[in-house]
């Protein structure tokens, strides 16, 4: 695992350095979208509606509209402000783990001890264990001001981030205000039927049924043979200049060591030589001794131009 974030867990004098790390990930198969028709990849573009051009991650910019006024805040604005720079996780009470409701939980992530002694780390988690309560923290996160428990799992502490009171909606359902009846006769038949269900839970047991049957669906495709093959099919296609507005960094990466490479290669090439119907004229133009670059430069048009009449009649 790589951390993601680095501070220090504070309250009173004592001072406890951590790693945050997520402590879940997506297990779900990756699926993008593609062209029906040839399995082409479908990219989104991020296209400016003033100028229509479009526009890469360095040149966007965060912004708040209001009706018809709109504040353009920028990178530094948002580090210029305090809560962004922090690098505390702030505790702000210990409270007993029984009163949080576990509709506020949010995102969980393991903390790791940062330092050359973990005594403070676990001095904190004991004491959590046998208190049986939770830290109510704060801190700031990925440009948010966020609210935390800091809890015990295992053997580490684990920061779940919380959902604000206002996130949290209230359910309120007319059909739950009418006084319903309910018999001990029925409220006995509906006991036993929960007992009959009754065991002790393990996550270990229970498995995702759809992201496993897509797997298999995956591998029978494969093994049938129905598949394309990308390099063969989209290695083509790159080559006729159809994907040059693609944003994808890493795709335009690779297009431009490909063509930096083909560039090399043409330039270590020796020209091949030209047909004997239109010899004369390239290569008396190429033997003068002093031959200036914009006539250079005419010639080779000249010469694609021909070549490209040539084999239109041909085809013609």
């Amino acid at each position: 695992m790589r951390s993601i974030w680095k501070g220090a867990i504070t309250f009173g004098l004592v001072n406890v350095p951590v790693k945050v790390y997520s402590a879940t990930e997506d297990h779900d198969v990756e699926l993008h979208q593609v062209h029906d028709a040839d399995g082409g990849r479908i990219r989104y573009q991020r296209r400016c509606e003033v100028c229509g051009n479009i526009v890469d991650y360095a040149h966007i910019d965060k912004a708040f509209t209001d009706g018809d006024k709109t504040v353009i805040i920028t990178d530094t604005d948002l580090k210029s402000l305090p809560e962004e720079r922090s690098r505390e996780i702030d505790v702000l009470e210990f409270v007993p783990s029984d009163q949080l409701n576990p509709i506020m939980f949010d995102r969980s992530y393991f903390l790791e001890p940062d330092g050359s002694s973990p005594k403070a780390y676990v001095l904190l988690r004991r004491t959590l264990e046998q208190s049986d309560r939770t830290a109510i923290v704060h801190f700031s996160l990925r440009q948010k001001t966020r609210l935390a428990a800091l809890r015990v799992q295992g053997d580490v502490l684990m920061l779940q981030t919380l959902l604000w009171n206002d996130e949290v909606r209230t359910a309120d359902f007319p059909a739950l205000d009418d006084t319903v009846t309910i018999s001990d006769r029925e409220l006995d038949l509906s006991a036993a039927l929960v007992e009959s269900f009754a065991a002790d839970f393990s996550p270990g047991a229970y498995t995702d049924e759809y992201q496993a049957q897509l797997r298999r669906l995956i591998e029978e495709k494969l093994e049938k043979g129905d598949a394309i093959d990308t390099e063969a099919t989209f290695g083509a296609a790159e080559d006729e200049g159809g994907g040059g507005e693609v944003l994808d960094l890493m795709e335009a990466l690779r297009r431009s060591v490909d063509r930096s490479r083909k560039g090399t290669a043409a330039a270590a090439d020796p020209a091949p030589a030209p047909s004997k119907a239109k010899a004369s004229p390239a290569r008396k133009a190429t033997t003068k001794p002093a031959e200036k670059p914009a006539e250079k430069k005419a010639a080779a048009v000249k010469k694609k131009s021909t070549a490209k009449n040539t084999a239109d009649r041909h085809t013609a």
